[in-house]
């Protein structure tokens, strides 16, 4: 992955996770930063999904009707 961009920011890892996971399922790679905390009860929205840029829009596109699916 080379010029990365955030996508989708969270509080919960496991949220991150499912998101990466739709995200590739749809060919998209993601990976998940800052899931690693020493203080796992407090939750700032820390965990970043990022994706290269030039997927940028279309897993944006992908997020927001998972979103609507809900």
């Amino acid at each position: 992955m080379e010029d990365l961009k955030t996508v989708a920011k969270f509080a919960d890892p496991m949220l991150a996770s499912i998101s990466k996971g739709l995200l590739e399922s749809n060919g998209i790679r993601a990976e998940v930063f800052g899931e690693v905390s020493p203080y796992p009860s407090i939750s700032w929205e820390k965990i970043e999904l990022k994706v290269n840029a030039e997927d940028y829009e279309s897993a944006l596109s992908i997020l927001a009707a998972s979103d609507k699916a809900e």
